[in-house]
């Protein structure tokens, strides 16, 4: 089971990790706030109310263990400074919460894996996007139907959609396929191109690294996640 922890819970880290403990994920989260900390202890797996910005508590915390961690500070400076600590103590992914374009430059100069803005990325959809890794984009078309963007699963590979058949074994249908192709441009340099299949045909294959547009219902997709 993955291991996140919820640096800041505000309302987007309060979502961020409301979510990923509903997905049954392992959540350490840590606020100064104890109030803060009071309203997700029912939530997750462990709470703490603890200064994140300094070293030693969060390696006494064992942060270094985490595979995720996602930083929802609202201070320039401390979103920084635990984001950099987060990397130094080798986080296998950091994502961070950026307040202005400025910061957010700052954050991928050091190395932040990924950044959120939270006026234009909800909590919920992050988390389920860390989640599921291979979901790149989802859309919610109405409570119940969603649009997503995912990852060919790597057995299917080489296989047509009529033989990986996800309509029958998830009730889903894809949409189109969208893979990116090696080309050579006017000045014999390789560059990679996005090709996309529209209504692709039941005998059109699927390749390593394609991406498939999939459309159904929010709970046909998360059987098919689960797989």
């Amino acid at each position: 089971m993955r291991q996140f922890t919820v640096i800041g819970i505000g309302q987007f880290g309060f979502s961020v990790a409301k979510t990923l403990a509903e997905n049954k994920c392992q959540v350490l989260a840590i606020d100064t706030d104890e109030v803060q900390v009071e309203s997700v202890s029912n939530i997750v797996t462990h709470a703490v109310q603890a200064d994140a910005t300094d070293e030693k508590t969060l390696r006494a915390l064992e942060i270094e263990q985490m595979d995720v961690g996602i930083v929802c500070l609202g201070h320039v400076e401390a979103s920084i400074l635990v984001s950099l600590l987060l990397k130094e103590m080798g986080v296998k992914m950091v994502v961070t919460k950026a307040l202005t374009p400025l910061h957010a430059k700052v954050l991928r100069k050091i190395g932040v894996d990924r950044i959120i803005f939270p006026e234009r990325d909800m909590g919920s959809r992050v988390a389920e996007s860390l989640v599921s890794p291979n979901i790149l984009e989802h859309i919610e078309l109405s409570p119940n139907h969603s649009v997503v963007e995912i990852v060919a699963p790597v057995e299917f590979a080489g296989k047509t959609l009529k033989q990986v058949n996800v309509r029958a074994k998830y009730g889903v249908n894809v949409i189109a396929i969208k893979r990116k192709l090696p080309s050579i441009d006017e000045a014999g340099d390789t560059e990679i191109q996005e090709e996309i299949n529209i209504a692709p045909e039941a005998d059109d294959e699927i390749n390593e690294g394609d991406v498939l547009l999939i459309v159904g219902l929010a709970k046909d997709i998360e059987k098919m996640r689960e797989r």
